[in-house]
């Protein structure tokens, strides 16, 4: 990234723009500020020098000539910026046939009757073409007299040193415009998308690999707002620009999904860096990217992903999970996530939202289950001053808050009845009122929303409104347990070390002994068990290998138990139902009653939902 960074900074990119067929056109170098400051000198000094009230550098712009500088001297009528048709001008004959023109009394001349320069007192005339070095007429350097004026040889060899040196001056740009060229051809071959824009955000390159990803043309962008030339942002709610230009920003770096021009969803990595100019300020970005979709989707076939989207795991289960997560990233369906305690539903749910169009705009989660009924109502929609006791200010609620974003609804088979209703309210029109106001308040948001109870059979027993089961489940997503896709727990178990060891825990890993007791384990708690239990090892470890005897004591017992155990009993519901009751509902008591291992009870138990 930093090499195009380089590339495009140091040839000016600022300054240049892509025509549609010939690359960079020279209309659209910039004179920088040193030059200009150098040219106002030429003409102060002319002017000075041959004792004339107007000294001038001017450029063609057909039909038009603009003044690009002009002496500061009494009696000039010219101003920089001034621009005149070429037609009968002086300059226009100099430019036609790129020789000095020598008028030294206007009056005495028919030629010159109709010349706009003669109604502003200007009757004599000296001047000089200014060349690129390709040959093409930049404009004229020149001088005017309000009185005849013959403008001796010094005169003229003066003014031939200052076309020189500006002409040397033009040279200079004209070099860099050649290394451009180069430039664009070498940025053209690229594999990578790269693109730039200014501080308005107008896009000044877009090379072929951006053309052949996004499915949009280099003359269709080039010049456009890039928020607007691709229907909506590229970035989506990761643009640094969506709000205006920003002061300054980091390099960020981060996976995007877009929609091409075709309507295609493509998962593209993307790298953004700040463009600055000679003092540090920011005047635009420069954008690489390539396409990972047909990587991921062919990772995913072979089962060669070990994560995604901050998820880890590679079994088929997880693998499934995965397409799921990136299907959602093209839509702003209702998403609705089951399954057991600790499967990391909010991982899930917080995946779905940074891989959409969303991400980088507010994830906010709620668990419905540990609020009650009361405060949950106000976290949700907000409340008024004066709506109930304690409540002594307005307070946004976390549909205002997640608004442009998603919000998560953990638990949502505990909603009550009445919060129900207004959220069904929410999904339908994208309006609620504040606990205690008046005023409608409307917010675009995305909802996911998860639940380790069987939503169904809640609206069966009447306890969750149909109508919103069907608004909340319209794509439904099951996260299998740990014990089902046990093969991932060595790569969850590296991932959980990984991160000890960058939060500055020592360790030398996991015995085999150790692993082995992991993946044999039921693990009742799923993820967030294994996780605890990572930590657990490692502070009993005190930074040495981790063994069998650093492991929690559910993971020891549960071997011992293991080993002197016999062969296991066939369960059936009624003996399972009896253990279950003379335990207390303590399911480990349970297995131990029953002679078979707590795993295997779990297992059973999954299987007939209604045994407690």
């Amino acid at each position: 990234m930093e090499k195009y960074k380089d590339i495009i900074q140091n040839t000016r990119y600022s300054s240049w723009k892509l025509s549609k067929e010939e690359g960079i056109s020279k209309e659209y170098i910039r004179i920088t500020d040193n030059i200009l400051e150098s040219w106002q000198k030429i003409v102060d000094t002319m002017a000075e020098m041959i004792n004339v009230p107007s000294a001038l550098i001017m450029k063609v712009d057909p039909p038009y000539i603009e003044v690009f500088c002009s002496s500061v001297s009494k009696g000039n009528p010219y101003e920089a910026g001034d621009r005149e048709h070429l037609a009968g001008l002086y300059c226009e004959e100099v430019i036609r046939k790129k020789e000095k023109l020598l008028v030294p009394n206007a009056l005495q001349d028919k030629k010159w009757y109709k010349n706009p320069d003669i109604k502003l007192g200007m009757i004599s005339y000296l001047g000089l073409p200014i060349l690129w070095p390709d040959g093409e007429v930049f404009g004229t350097i020149c001088v005017l007299d309000s009185k005849e004026n013959r403008y001796g040889k010094r005169y003229e060899e003066l003014m031939l040193s200052f076309k020189e040196l500006t002409e040397l001056h033009l040279s200079l740009l004209y070099q860099d415009l050649t290394v451009i060229k180069n430039l664009v051809g070498i940025l053209d071959n690229l594999t990578e998308g790269i693109i730039a824009h200014n501080r308005d955000r107008r896009i000044l390159f877009f090379n072929r690999a951006a053309e052949k990803i996004t499915g949009y043309k280099r003359s269709d962008v080039i010049g456009q707002d890039c928020l607007q030339a691709f229907g909506e942002p590229l970035c989506g709610a990761r643009c640094a620009f969506k709000d205006g230009c920003p002061d300054t920003m980091e390099k960020l770096s981060y996976p995007v999904n877009i929609i091409t021009k075709e309507g295609q969803a493509r998962r593209v990595e993307m790298n953004i860096n700040m463009m600055s100019d000679d003092v540090g300020a920011l005047v635009g970005v420069i954008g690489s990217f390539h396409d990972i979709t047909d990587l991921i989707g062919l990772k995913m076939q072979v089962g060669d992903l070990k994560g995604f989207a901050g998820i880890i795991g590679r079994d088929p289960k997880m693998l499934k999970i995965y397409r799921q997560i990136a299907e959602m990233a093209t839509n702003q369906y209702p998403v609705h996530i089951t399954g057991e305690t600790g499967t990391g539903k909010e991982l899930v749910a917080a995946a779905i939202h940074n891989e959409s169009r969303r991400g980088g705009r507010p994830f906010v989660p709620v668990n419905c289950g540990a609020l009650p009924e009361g405060v949950l109502e106000s976290e949700l929609f907000g409340h008024v001053k004066g709506a109930f006791t304690g409540a002594v200010r307005d307070k946004k609620g976390r549909f205002e808050l997640a608004n442009g974003g998603t919000l998560f609804l953990d638990e949502v088979a505990d909603l009550p009845k009445v919060v129900q209703a207004k959220l069904l309210r929410v999904l339908q029109e994208g309006k609620f009122e504040r606990v205690g106001g008046e005023e409608t308040v409307s917010t675009d948001v995305r909802l996911i929303s998860a639940a380790n109870r069987d939503l169904k059979r809640e609206v069966e027993k009447g306890t969750f409104r149909d109508d919103l089961y069907y608004r909340i489940n319209v794509v439904p997503i099951y996260l299998p347990a740990l014990r089902d896709h046990k093969k991932d727990i060595p790569l969850l178990a590296e991932h959980f070390l990984r991160e000890a060891l960058e939060e500055g825990h020592e360790t030398l890993g996991l015995s085999k002994e150790a692993l082995g007791i992991m993946i044999d384990y039921p693990w009742p708690g799923n993820v967030r068990e294994l996780q605890s239990a990572i930590r657990f090892a490692l502070v009993k470890a005190r930074g040495r290998i981790i063994k069998p005897d650093n492991l929690p004591m559910e993971l020891q017992e549960w071997k011992d138990s293991r080993s002197s155990r016999g062969p296991s009993r066939k369960l059936d519901p009624e003996s399972a139902q009896a253990a279950l009751t003379r335990s207390g509902g303590n399911k480990a008591k349970a297995a131990r009653i029953l002679g078979v291992g707590r795993a295997t009870l779990y297992r059973f138990l999954a299987d007939f939902p209604d045994l407690s």
